[in-house]
């Protein structure tokens, strides 16, 4: 059975960073793609970031790009999201996604908060 735990949310100030992680079990090899979405009440569920296992394959959601950072340890078969110069719009619950097929996600987490305050 496949399994998903986030960590590392929490609230921070404008300017701030926080460092999101994700711990994937269940896979004999580790998930071609790993990613987070993001979202915020009342709005849209949206692709922050993706990263596969192997060939090097990023995506960047426009809103982030420059700003955070997706990586991942295929040994320890963990996902990280580094999140600097956050701001209030970055605001929402982050999920931890997994899949066997570039950002198609089989798989996700059960979320962890983020909180950006002016």
């Amino acid at each position: 059975q496949v399994r998903l735990v986030e960590s590392g949310g929490g609230s921070v100030q404008a300017g701030g960073s926080l460092r999101l992680s994700c711990a994937v079990s269940g896979y004999t090899y580790g998930p071609y793609y790993m990613g987070w979405f993001r979202q915020a009440p009342g709005k849209e569920r949206e692709e922050v970031a993706g990263l596969s296992r192997v060939g090097g394959r990023t995506y960047y959601a426009d809103s982030v790009k420059g700003r955070f950072t997706i990586s991942r340890d295929n040994d320890k078969f963990t996902v990280a999201l580094q999140m600097n110069s956050l701001n209030p719009e970055d605001t929402a619950m982050y999920y931890c996604v997994a899949g066997s097929i570039w950002r198609v996600s089989d798989y996700w987490g059960q979320g962890t908060q983020v909180t950006v305050s002016s």
